[in-house]
């Protein structure tokens, strides 16, 4: 839906994300951390085709930048996805075991907190103003 009002990657990824908190949230499955669930919907993003690039060299980790660049291609065409039922299946069984509280308005606001926290007092004010704007320009 969001692809076709022409949002931006980001804001699709938002989407997805959001779709998965709200499957760990009915019980479908658990994760055992809120940045996993981030990072399930940042995988669905990429997978859908949504340009949406892995993180840079200073971002992350080799093995999620790598995992990230897998799911890009994946979803660019570039790479051809092989089904893999057993890896798939061990997958889901291990989401189910974790818990569901993960997903839960505090766990979520506990992690809004620390990533927050993360930020220099400049990012976070420059992010205020530009939510500022955004509001101001979507009331008016």
């Amino acid at each position: 839906m969001a692809r076709r009002e022409g949002k931006a990657p980001t804001t699709q990824a938002g989407e997805f994300v959001r779709e998965e908190v709200h499957k760990i949230r009915r019980g479908e499955h658990g994760a055992h951390s809120p940045q996993q669930a981030v990072a399930i919907g940042l995988s669905k993003t990429r997978r859908a085709g949504v340009p949406l690039p892995p993180p840079g060299k200073e971002k992350a980790k080799k093995r999620r930048r790598r995992s990230a660049a897998y799911a890009y291609a994946a979803g660019q065409h570039k790479r051809k996805t092989r089904r893999r039922p057993r890896a798939s299946r061990a997958v889901s069984r291990v989401l189910k075991r974790e818990p569901r509280s993960t997903a839960s308005r505090q766990a979520l606001s506990r992690q809004a907190r620390t990533a927050a926290s993360r930020r220099t007092v400049s990012q976070r004010s420059a992010a205020a103003r530009k939510a500022a704007r955004t509001r101001a320009r979507r009331k008016g």
